[in-house]
């Protein structure tokens, strides 16, 4: 299975929108419960920095994942060096290498581009991506309570953290 990665563009939003259906529908992956529109998505990559990217992974030319790189917060340079970070695949590429192959790719990319450090929210019922987060190196960090409110369901979400080495 050859996986090609590579920095997302406007023309890629159908298909990253198609993602966000299949994840958005499971109701157990993300915080997001609506998935965003092509429009939306078209719009967003096309207002991120050149410090930040949606990275796709593709087989055959078809994305079957991505991750997200956005600064944590564009009204300070004093968060410059630290990144959030989101990882979404489609379920029959899940536990396949794919987040993987994205989560190396994005950290190179960070690295090139002055992060120093990620941090990430996951769902506490997601146990699946804690374990892989933690097998890359990221640090649980805390646990936001009730941080997550979907179908009148709360659920905390665990803070992680991860510092980039050079």
């Amino acid at each position: 299975m050859k996986v090609n990665i590579s920095q997302a563009t406007g023309d890629d939003a159908e298909s990253i929108s198609l993602i966000w259906e299949v994840i958005c529908a499971e109701r157990i992956y993300t915080a997001i419960n609506r998935p965003f529109t092509p429009i939306q998505q078209r719009k967003y990559i096309g207002n991120l920095s050149d410090r930040e990217g949606i990275f796709v992974a593709r087989i055959n030319e078809q994305i079957i994942g991505f991750q997200s790189l956005d600064l944590f917060a564009k009204y300070t340079d004093s968060f410059d060096h630290v990144g959030v970070i989101g990882t979404f695949i489609l379920p029959e590429w899940r536990r396949k290498g794919v987040a993987h192959l994205l989560a190396e790719h994005v950290i190179n990319f960070a690295r090139n581009n002055h992060y120093e450090k990620f941090i990430i929210y996951v769902r506490a019922g997601n146990k699946k991506a804690q374990a892989f987060y933690k097998s890359i190196g990221y640090i649980q960090k805390g646990v936001l309570t009730k941080q997550v409110k979907i179908d009148d369901q709360y659920e905390d979400e665990i803070f992680f953290e991860l510092f980039l080495k050079k």
